[in-house]
């Protein structure tokens, strides 16, 4: 099985929902390295980067969908964080690799799969994961475009990491331009 080179996050952006956004553009959970794979999702539709590159148009599309999804609830992830923080503290912490996840593009040609890494630093909450799905169907439909979320990144620019709230409040505005 091929190596997968760690991820090196861009330097701006942010994690909001499934997605990692900044002004250079919007990747399924967190941006890659190359040469490993990326989802980019762009205008024009979605495209895997990396060793297996492909792209296609968002009305050529069926479905994409994103599973393996880490979701837990909030007391979940608290109960996460305390307990990494215990583990930190007694010495016995060993940071883990991000939860990998797969996207699968449908087309009329097929199914495309690929890995995506969570960019969540524990879990995503269950709403962030729903809001961020619709969100994508709206894409399919035509009835929304990624340029939103770039859009965003580049009229806000948070300076600080964004609560699970945050992020699904962001995804509610997206919607709701849709």
């Amino acid at each position: 099985m091929e190596e997968i080179p760690p991820l090196q996050p861009a330097e701006d952006g942010a994690t909001v929902g499934l997605f990692w956004v900044s002004a250079d553009g919007v990747s399924v959970g967190a941006p890659a390295t190359a040469p490993a794979p990326n989802v980019v999702l762009t205008a024009e539709g979605p495209q895997v980067t990396g060793p297996h590159p492909r792209q296609w148009a968002w009305a050529d599309l069926l479905g994409l969908e994103i599973t393996e999804v880490p979701a837990r609830s909030a007391p979940q992830r608290w109960a996460t964080h305390a307990a990494s923080f215990v583990a930190a503290a007694l010495d016995a912490w060993v940071p883990s690799s991000p939860t990998e996840m797969t996207v699968s593009v449908v087309a009329s040609d097929g199914t495309y799969r690929t890995p995506a890494h969570s960019s969540a630093a524990v879990a995503y909450s269950p709403r962030e994961v729903a809001l961020s799905r619709r969100l994508i169907s709206h894409f399919i439909q035509g009835t929304a475009t990624p340029a939103v979320m770039t859009e965003w990144w580049v009229q806000t620019r948070p300076t600080k990491i964004l609560r699970s709230r945050e992020r699904e409040a962001v995804l509610e505005l997206w919607l709701a331009r849709a």
